[in-house]
């Protein structure tokens, strides 16, 4: 089965930005959306992020106006671009791809940011 790999998570002080990155080990057909979750201690895994074939984007409100989410669909990769971080931000990032005959889950990446 193909694998989701995460990248790009880390430390980061408040106001600052990451990029977190998920690759597919292989091509993946009729991706119908791709999407971010994450899960902070001591909380449920919560959606932050979607977007669809289509493009089409949904974000948490807690993270619109400072995430985005997008995608190269060559490289069946999506990103997420998070700027502004905030200390409630600190969390394991996952991707989810579903597709037809698909629905698999990234390792996770840890994000962080200090105050």
């Amino acid at each position: 089965q193909v694998q989701l790999v995460e990248s790009g998570g880390g430390l980061v002080q408040a106001g600052g930005s990451l990029r977190l990155s998920c690759a597919a080990s292989g091509y993946i057909f009729n991706i119908n959306r791709m999407s971010w979750y994450r899960r902070a201690p001591g909380k449920q895994r919560e959606l932050v992020a979607v977007i669809t074939s289509g493009g089409s984007t949904n974000y948490a409100d807690s993270v619109r106006g400072r995430f985005t989410i997008s995608r190269d669909n060559a490289k069946n990769t999506v990103y997420l671009q998070m700027n502004s971080l905030k200390p409630e931000d600190t969390a394991v990032y996952y991707c989810r791809v579903v597709a037809s005959g698909y629905d698999n889950w990234g390792q996770g990446t840890q994000v962080t940011v200090s105050s």
